[in-house]
């Protein structure tokens, strides 16, 4: 595995105060559909672009004071990536790609305490990209998310969340990319940008 994940730090935003009262953490669970995402053949300059599709993830909020949490979260999706063989005929293929988020951030609900209502969130990490082929392998790098919720309570001991999430990763990458041996498809890029729509249940504890 190559990694170049560069030093991380804490999300910016969590710094400003210190922490007030505690409230209860929570894990959520969720379940989404993400698009975006593309690389570029390094030999021929053809847009090689990710598939969308249904995603799962897991977050746990951690309390910070009356209106933020702390959040570590993990999100996984697999999909495929679409390119042309260069041999004759050129004809189209695939090769399954997997992408891993693994982030620290934390939620903010900027108009009334922790637990309904909107909030902003966001966090800062890595990116597992595992590209499934002879001769590939995987990369690691550093990256980031920001997204916009909305949390309806149902009840004492659950809730309900609707948000939007946006991921960039860095890649920094002018030619072979993923290459572990003998790569007939030389894969290169800069910036890996996502999109996705969520809906959660969570469950405080």
């Amino acid at each position: 595995m190559k990694i170049r994940l560069s030093c991380i730090v804490p999300l910016a935003v969590l710094a400003l105060a210190a922490p007030a009262h505690a409230t209860d953490s929570a894990i959520t669970a969720y379940g989404a559909f993400r698009s975006g995402g593309d690389f570029q053949n390094a030999t021929t300059g053809e847009n090689l672009k990710v598939e969308s599709s249904g995603t799962g993830a897991i977050a746990l909020d951690l309390p910070y004071d009356g209106s933020r949490q702390l959040q570590l979260f993990l999100s996984h999706q697999r999909s495929h990536l679409d390119y042309t063989q260069s041999a004759a005929p050129k004809t189209a293929a695939t090769l399954p790609l997997a992408v891993t988020y693994f982030h620290l951030g934390g939620t903010y609900f900027f108009e009334g305490p922790v637990g309904s209502g909107p909030y902003v969130v966001g966090g800062l990490g890595g990116t597992l990209l595992a590209l499934e082929g002879d001769g590939y392998g995987n990369e690691l790098r550093p990256s980031m998310n920001l997204g916009v919720g909305y949390q309806f309570m149902l009840g004492k001991h659950a809730a309900l969340r609707l948000e939007g999430r946006f991921y960039s990763t860095l890649i920094n990458s002018s030619g072979g990319l993923f290459c572990s041996g003998s790569c007939v498809l030389q894969i290169q890029g800069d910036l890996f940008t996502q999109g996705e729509g969520m809906v959660g249940v969570s469950v405080p504890f």
